[in-house]
């Protein structure tokens, strides 16, 4: 039975022509393949012979990086490290360069479709995030081993499931846009964008963790207008993350590209399709899909991931840490339902 948030009418914009973004998305797509072809050659089509399990993996990746808060490497680092048996350097790379495609081909169709996105989050959140992941990949990667690593990313994507578990326990009203952007504001925004940057560079991804949990947590902003925003600024961290290894680290090199050629075509019509789907669900579908990807992220964790005494004592230090951070910002200290709602209804 439908609650009462998902009776509130949904802004006009919010729910965009169906045939037009599926046409958008199917000429996104078909330029990216041909592009692809053109210039990849009878490399690229030997990159899919040879890395078809990565090509399979971005299937899904991309669908939830286009259609999710997660990004695309939320499913793409953790196959390739736990079960490809790729290095996590490798892997990271990876998600960046794969999300450059993917995600940015998710945040044309989001633009040119005017899908509802807090523009003022990525305006000021956008310049520092690019800060963070471009000193991070520089001077912080490097320095983590690939547990830490594996650890660090998980311990991101299940603060992002408690933080959402306790807006709809103690934060359930929700608004359109931000309210106001004054000094404050723009600080805390400028906060979260380098500190989300600075865990792009270190996992892959990470800013569109932060933002997502600051803006519903801390702005009430609805999930239905966040996700798309985290898209669109996980693209430009994407972006700068990838640029950093091309032109500055110079290791965008073997068997990286080649997985990399062998998932473009998939990425270029995944995510948008993953945007388009998001655009069709409720505040319940978003959340609840994030509840089941991330379970399962974390399952696979404590089941493939080696840990010791002291590194699981680490792990749920983070985990706990980042939760009390969003029950402060969600709810001032104080958990309180909304009035006629159950504590634990689903909004």
């Amino acid at each position: 039975m439908p609650s009462e948030l998902d009776r509130t009418p949904a802004p006009a914009a919010a729910r965009p022509a169906l045939w037009r973004m599926a046409g958008t998305n199917l000429a996104l797509g078909a330029t990216v393949f041909v592009v692809w072809f053109v210039l990849g050659g009878d490399r690229a089509l030997q990159a899919v012979a040879n890395h078809w399990q990565v090509s399979l993996t971005m299937v899904f990746g991309s669908l939830v990086g286009g259609g999710t808060s997660e990004g695309g490497g939320a499913i793409a680092f953790p196959v390739m490290t736990k079960v490809l048996a790729v290095p996590a350097p490798q892997a990271r790379l990876f998600t960046f360069a794969i999300q450059s495609v993917g995600m940015g081909a998710a945040t044309l169709t989001i633009v040119l479709n005017r899908v509802p996105v807090e523009w003022r989050a990525i305006r000021n959140g956008a310049p520092w995030a690019v800060l963070g992941v471009v000193v991070s990949s520089l001077a912080l990667a490097p320095r983590l081993d690939a547990p830490s690593v594996r650890l660090l990313f998980t311990a991101i994507l299940v603060s992002l499931a408690l933080a959402l578990w306790i807006s709809r326990r103690c934060a359930p009203d929700r608004r359109d846009e931000l309210e106001r952007v004054g000094s404050r504001e723009r600080a805390v925004l400028f906060g979260a964008g380098l500190v989300g940057g600075l865990l792009s560079g270190a996992a892959g991804l990470g800013e569109n963790t932060i933002m997502f949990a600051l803006l519903v947590l801390g702005f009430r902003v609805c999930e239905r207008v966040v996700t798309p925003t985290t898209v669109v600024l996980l693209t430009v961290v994407s972006w700068a993350g990838f640029a950093t290894h091309v032109f500055l680290m110079n290791d965008f090199t073997g068997p990286v590209v080649d997985m990399w050629l062998a998932a473009v075509p998939i990425v270029a019509i995944g995510a948008p399709t993953g945007a388009l789907i998001c655009t069709r669900m409720s505040r319940d579908m978003i959340v609840r899909l994030l509840y089941v990807l991330i379970s399962m992220e974390f399952v696979s964790t404590l089941l493939l991931v080696p840990m010791s005494g002291e590194r699981a004592i680490l792990f749920g230090l983070a985990i706990a840490w980042f939760t009390l951070i969003c029950f402060r910002i969600a709810t001032g200290g104080s958990c309180q339902p909304a009035k006629g709602q159950d504590a634990g209804a689903t909004p």
